[in-house]
């Protein structure tokens, strides 16, 4: 039993002897085709090297040389092909956004879109009675010139009762109207009583123009302006240009800008804010310059956001645009302004000839008011009777008259009447 056991071991160990052999012969096949391996390898590099550097010879050209003038010849016979495929984005693209900008314009102007009343220079008034009308022209005119100077408007009457209050100035029109108006419920019509009513409501279109200011921010949905800025926008009330009512302007461009602001994701409060006082510098009556100008200037004395005082500064394309902002302001600006029947120009060109006339007058010594009438081709200079005696009055009328002839710029003749009127007034006790 025990030689069977040793003879069986010893046939596992000749057997694994063997296998032994066997490995180590086949790793020494294996490296030798590995040494074989890395000899092809380093023949096949060396022969592909060999190739490099004869077709580098032939061609004159490096393997980098080589790929960009082959890249160069794959762009080049691609190019056309490019080029035609670019086109037609170019044309897809610009067909989408037109098509899109028309929507977004057309929405906004329909989404701002407001009624207009033609504006004139004339405002009406139903006289109750033909009495009333009597007490107003007083005896042999009296009463009626008295207020025409007191207002500096013009008064007409037909055989209907209707009063007409003619002046190419919207606030001295207003202030006629309601010292009319005033004058008529309490009847008592005389030079003195006309005078005080007058005055009282010369002081209370201060609060009108307030409220006036502050409905049309609320209107718009601008708060926190700055009170006497609010009270500049309130003149928009009184204010027209080329015949269109500078509020419904105003309130249109706002919503038109806005509008469009929402569509294309610009800052809707720096737009509104814009849009409302894109103009206010058409209301600056204390300076001189352009209303761009006096609109950047106050502005940037109530320390307005920089965006708003540049839509501000290019609304009339003096200057590049520099934000979106300002090309909202430009577009919602001539989409309120160019739609048929928003202005007339007539009415620009009358307003200042008429204030050139008036200001030419008042610019020499003694003057205290002076009122232009019949578009122009009257006009009434009142004088303190202290500064200019009857002899002088007749001198400076003729004076007045050769300073329009040379700066009026005014086709046709002016006609200038001087008053002067001595006035004697005592209080019983």
């Amino acid at each position: 039993m025990s030689d069977n056991k040793q003879s069986s071991l010893q046939v596992l160990a000749d057997q694994l002897a063997q296998q032994q052999a066997e490995i180590q012969q086949q790793k020494k096949q294996l490296d030798q085709r590995k040494a074989e391996l890395e000899r092809l390898q380093h023949q096949w590099q060396a022969d592909w090297q060999k190739l490099v550097d004869k077709l580098s010879a032939v061609a004159q050209m490096t393997v980098s040389e080589a790929k960009q003038e082959l890249i160069k010849q794959v762009e080049h016979d691609l190019q056309e092909e490019i080029a035609v495929r670019i086109k037609q984005a170019e044309e897809e693209i610009k067909q989408t956004a037109d098509e899109k900008a028309r929507q977004i314009l057309v929405d906004a102007m329909v989404h701002g879109a407001t009624d207009y009343l033609a504006e004139y220079t004339v405002s009406t008034i139903k006289l109750p009675s033909q009495d009333i009308k009597g007490r107003i022209i007083g005896r042999e005119g009296k009463n009626l010139r008295a207020f025409e100077r007191a207002t500096g408007v013009e008064i007409e009457m037909d055989e209907s009762n209707i009063l007409s209050l003619s002046s190419f100035d919207p606030v001295r029109r207003e202030i006629a109207r309601r010292a009319m108006l005033r004058l008529i419920k309490d009847s008592r019509i005389q030079p003195e009583r006309i005078e005080e009513v007058v005055n009282k409501v010369k002081q209370e279109v201060d609060k009108i123009i307030l409220e006036a200011g502050q409905e049309l921010c609320h209107t718009v949905k601008v708060y926190n302006l700055p009170l006497d800025l609010v009270k500049m926008l309130g003149r928009y009330k009184f204010r027209f240009s080329y015949g269109q009512s500078m509020i419904t302007h105003t309130i249109e461009e706002t919503k038109i800008g806005v509008s469009i602001a929402g569509e294309v994701g610009a800052d809707e409060q720096m737009v509104r804010l814009a849009c409302l006082l894109h103009d206010i510098g058409k209301v600056v009556t204390e300076d001189e310059g352009s209303h761009v100008q006096l609109g950047v200037d106050l502005l940037r004395k109530y320390n307005l956001p920089e965006v708003v005082i540049n839509a501000v500064a290019e609304h009339h394309e003096d200057k590049p645009f520099s934000s979106d902002v300002s090309r909202i302001v430009w577009i919602a600006d001539a989409i309120s302004g160019g739609r048929p029947g928003a202005r007339y120009e007539p009415h620009e060109g009358y307003l200042k000839r008429m204030t050139k006339i008036e200001e030419v007058a008042k610019s020499f010594r003694g003057v205290v008011e002076a009122v232009a009438y019949q578009a122009g081709r009257d006009l009434r200079v009142l004088v303190k009777p202290s500064e200019v005696s009857d002899a002088e009055l007749t001198v400076l009328v003729h004076k007045i008259a050769q300073k329009l002839q040379q700066e009026a710029d005014y086709v046709g003749q002016i006609k200038v009447t001087g008053i002067r009127e001595v006035r004697a007034v005592a209080v019983a006790k």
